[in-house]
């Protein structure tokens, strides 16, 4: 049990834990790919490295690109994403009960963090559209520190916020973020709604798989002490 008035700190991925944005991210990388005149990659493909930087991602999808041509693929799909984000049927739609959870744990004096394979302008958007920026106090993106499952972003937030492994909770979808959290000390819970399948969260360390959002706040309370 972490010590009274400790501070707690919950840090969610975003993608695939907060926000359902497969659609736009698997279209987009189609696009990408198109731009430069190469057979796009299997929608199954692209949802099994969303999570990651988009450098990775991209090589870890064409692991036969060279170096130029896979910046060309980058290039090309932060323009398309950046358009694709104008239109104004542009949706990241919040998974069910997303919202809800993150007041209520806001309100029981959790400090909450964001740590995403995102860039931060990215990031911004998504929290923006959705009135959510100033519920978080420290966000982490890839376009600015070394993406999952390297534990950087991770540190980088618990140091912002003030907090201890021990009083650190990293919510996420991905064996990435189960990953980035045994590599940084801290308890991974994982969500069974993404983009990873429950077993191989498991297999990388999540200490529980969520099948709601209702569940989290009891779970944080149990794990990191009751409400203040």
């Amino acid at each position: 049990m972490p010590r009274e008035n400790a501070t707690r700190l919950v840090v969610f991925d975003c993608d695939g834990t907060l926000v359902d944005s497969q659609h736009h991210i698997v279209a987009t990388m189609e696009e990408a790919f198109a731009a430069i005149g190469q057979a796009p990659p299997a929608p199954a493909r692209v949802r099994h490295v969303i999570g990651l930087s988009l450098g990775e991602a991209i090589a870890q999808l064409w692991p036969e690109g060279g170096a130029e041509d896979l910046a060309r693929v980058e290039a090309a799909y932060r323009a398309a994403f950046f358009a694709r984000r104008q239109r104004p049927d542009h949706d990241e739609p919040l998974y069910q009960g997303a919202r809800e959870c993150i007041e209520l744990l806001d309100a029981r004096g959790y400090l909450l963090g964001i740590a995403t394979g995102k860039a931060r302008r990215g990031l911004d958007a998504t929290l923006g559209r959705h009135g959510l920026l100033a519920r978080f106090v420290t966000l982490q993106t890839a376009d600015r520190a070394p993406g999952k499952p390297d534990p950087t972003m991770l540190e980088w937030a618990m140091r912002e916020a003030g907090a201890e492994p021990s009083t650190t909770l990293l919510i996420g979808d991905t064996s990435y973020d189960m990953e980035m959290a045994r590599n940084a000390r801290v308890t991974a819970i994982g969500v069974s709604w993404g983009y990873h399948p429950p077993e191989v969260l498991a297999r990388y360390g999540a200490h529980a798989v969520l099948d709601s959002f209702d569940a989290l706040a009891p779970l944080a309370d149990d794990l990191l002490g009751g409400a203040r």
